[in-house]
């Protein structure tokens, strides 16, 4: 099984060094044993344009792979998402896997000027039949030439579907090549649940075995409690769309706290389960910590 990182795109301080924080984390994730750099969208926030980003990591890195968890087709042109996500593909030297996702959150699309009604899985579906077209170098505009520039693989890059629900799974198994799931208290009966969907999915649609990963939030500590503490102080910031008692009920089991051995433990479980590959998503944007983790992922090997 293989293990990937999430930049801090979603900490309060991460414009403190200008962008100096996040080439600091994409260096260091690219030097260390880490397979993938992931970073996902939102727009009534103050993270990183998800697209701008790309083409800076693409830039800072040159070995691992550069994840998208997730894109919201619906947020965005599909023909000019297309080109943006070529451009990022070709940049990066074919690295790039795009994970997409309906979105749970309705103030994105307003403050992107989406439409709502859109906020489904068939909306999600018809874009990305948009995008496959553009990418498989169909002229849809009617210009003198197609959209590009074409993507490294042909066909366009690797897509996974960002979700924790059975009927999206279903659903996307007729476009995408895996999934891209998160798990917020770690039981392991839950992701095996949604993988065995997606297997089954896959195989009905006459399609090769999907590519299973999984992510959660994660803060190491020495036994103290105090990664719980930065857990629940970055769901606050993150979760702001949702009413403070209910972020403050969920941060006791959201996502892992602990020492080292206790995460390799929890990675081992992941890994029992058949997962590809887990996304590790940070809760602190102290450059530390990719190299804690670096140590533990090493170890693992």
């Amino acid at each position: 099984m293989f293990v990937g990182l999430t930049l801090p795109v979603m900490e309060p301080d991460i414009w403190a060094d200008g962008p100096g924080t996040l080439e600091a984390w994409a260096r260091a994730i690219d030097a260390g044993p880490f397979s993938s750099l992931c970073f996902g969208e939102r727009m009534a926030f103050d993270n990183p344009e998800t697209l701008t980003l790309l083409g800076a990591v693409a830039a800072w890195t040159s070995r691992v792979r550069l994840v998208t968890t997730v894109i919201v087709p619906q947020l965005h042109d599909p023909v000019l998402l297309a080109k943006s996500l070529a451009t990022g593909d070709q940049l990066s030297r074919g690295r790039l896997t795009v994970g997409l996702g309906v979105g749970g959150r309705r103030e994105d699309y307003r403050a992107a000027g989406a439409d709502p009604a859109t906020q489904t899985m068939r909306g999600m579906a018809e874009r990305v039949a948009v995008m496959q077209r553009v990418w498989r170098g169909e002229n849809l505009t009617g210009a003198t030439l197609p959209v590009g520039p074409p993507p490294v693989r042909s066909g366009g890059p690797e897509l996974l579907v960002g979700t924790t629900g059975p009927r999206t799974i279903r659903s996307a198994a007729a476009w995408a090549d895996g999934l891209a799931g998160v798990t917020l208290d770690l039981a392991t009966t839950g992701v095996a649940h949604l993988f065995d969907v997606a297997r089954t999915a896959w195989a009905e649609a006459g399609r090769s075995a999907p590519r299973l990963t999984t992510s959660f939030w994660v803060a190491l500590d020495d036994g103290d409690g105090s990664g719980r503490t930065q857990i629940h102080r970055h769901l606050r910031h993150y979760m702001n769309w949702l009413p403070v008692d209910l972020v403050d009920a969920m941060a006791p089991t959201t996502g892992f706290a602990g020492t080292p051995a206790q995460l390799r433990e929890v990675l081992a479980s992941f890994a029992d389960l058949g997962a590809d590959e887990v996304h590790l998503i940070p809760t602190d944007s102290d450059v530390d910590q990719v190299h804690r983790l670096a140590d533990i992922v090493g170890q693992m090997a």
